[in-house]
């Protein structure tokens, strides 16, 4: 009955495997959620999907083949069973004390639960508030919400004691956006793809290797190999100050993902544009300056060099000697990423701002050009994109 649902992941870009597909239908028949369409939304998700890229399209495919399963809310329970909507409205909560809450007893499971609810609304006139029988709020029948019972069906309203065997109450469920702007983790995720592994380095004990050799040589012959190491060489280069302040959180979510994933991680500071001068303490950075010239001649073309800034500025800070709006500059700022572009050919620039938003600024497409194009949003398929060109 799920391969419906099965072809339509495929159908919307969902990488599942059959191998995944049976996993989740044992999943399903071996009972592990029953009855609850969060409980199946999450149980189709952690079996069919292996990667978060991915979830804004599962919802998608879920949506369509699980429509009717929105359709499961409190208003179309009250409408099913004809219970009147002000049945329902909590106006007030019961507190029990232990003692009390020792003395409600169970029903007895959930075929017994759903019998005695059908008996009950067949039998039921009027609202009922603080009671142990009726389908109310606030008492301590197994039947309604906002109340207490060992074990009941909760219809509407809040959690509060998190006892209810079953649950009837509308779920929202929000797609993850692959354009949106991510957060340390995602970020993570993100950069991750760009790493390399290479052995180099430390030896560390190989237990295979030394197994085989002691038994060709007949005595102990102990191996070892060379540690495997992120072998990716970055240079960041963040855009500080003015029009930035407003994507400082972006930047630095970003540069917090890009230390804790790269071994070999260089930074600078700069504003606005590349000049001959960077940084790499703010707070000194009138008094500690490194000449980009260092930075050329120190990082060899095997690094990869990002610049993340919004690009936005005067185009005279580009194109002119001392068109900077800090310091008069010899040489114009267009030399300077040239000479970067040039040093380091992987390179990218990565723009916090949305890209729907970049015809706005003249800046913003002149630095494109001279990156070749290879600019991209600091989004999480803006990301991918950019990946994928450094690699």
């Amino acid at each position: 009955m799920f391969q419906p649902f099965f072809l339509c992941l495929r159908k919307t870009g969902v990488p599942v495997s059959l191998s995944e597909y049976l996993a989740f239908l044992a999943a399903v028949d071996s009972g592990l959620v029953t009855h609850d369409p969060t409980g199946f939304y999450h149980l189709a998700r952690l079996s069919l999907v292996k990667d978060e890229r991915f979830f804004d399209r599962f919802d998608r495919a879920f949506a369509e083949s699980f429509a009717g399963l929105e359709a499961i809310t409190p208003e179309a329970v009250l409408a099913a069973l004809n219970l009147p909507a002000d049945w329902l409205t909590a106006n007030l909560t019961r507190h029990l004390s232990e003692e009390e809450r020792a003395a409600v007893q169970a029903l007895g499971g959930l075929d017994t639960l759903m019998e005695t609810l059908r008996q009950r609304l067949e039998e039921q006139k009027g609202r009922h508030q603080g009671g142990n029988k009726w389908v109310g709020t606030g008492g301590t029948s197994p039947f309604g919400n906002s109340g207490y019972n060992p074990e009941g069906i909760r219809i509407g309203g809040e959690s509060t004691h998190k006892r209810a065997l079953k649950v009837w109450e509308k779920r929202e469920f929000r797609n993850l956006d692959d354009d949106a702007e991510i957060g340390p983790r995602t970020l993570k995720l993100a950069l991750r793809a760009l790493r390399r592994w290479a052995r180099e380095g430390a030896s560390t004990f190989d237990l295979d290797a030394t197994i085989n050799a002691t038994a060709r040589q007949g005595w102990l012959d102990v191996q070892e190999r060379p540690e495997r190491r992120n072998a990716v060489k970055v240079l960041l280069f963040l855009d500080v100050g003015g029009s930035m302040d407003g994507h400082v959180l972006a930047a630095q979510a970003l540069f917090a993902a890009a230390k804790a994933e790269f071994r070999q991680l260089s930074f600078y500071y700069f504003h606005n544009c590349l000049y001959e001068d960077l940084w790499t303490d703010n707070t000194r950075r009138l008094t500690q300056r490194t000449p980009t010239w260092d930075a050329l001649r120190r990082f060899g073309p095997d690094y990869r060099a990002i610049f993340v800034g919004d690009a936005a500025m005067s185009p005279y800070e580009i194109d002119a000697p001392g068109g900077s709006v800090e310091h008069w500059n010899p040489e114009a700022g267009r030399v300077w990423l040239e000479r970067a572009c040039h040093q380091w050919p992987r390179h990218l620039w990565i723009n916090p701002v949305p890209e729907d938003q970049w015809g706005y600024s003249r800046s913003t497409a002149m630095i494109r050009t001279i990156f070749d194009g290879n600019m991209v949003p600091l989004t999480l398929a803006g990301l991918a994109r950019g990946i994928k060109e450094l690699r």
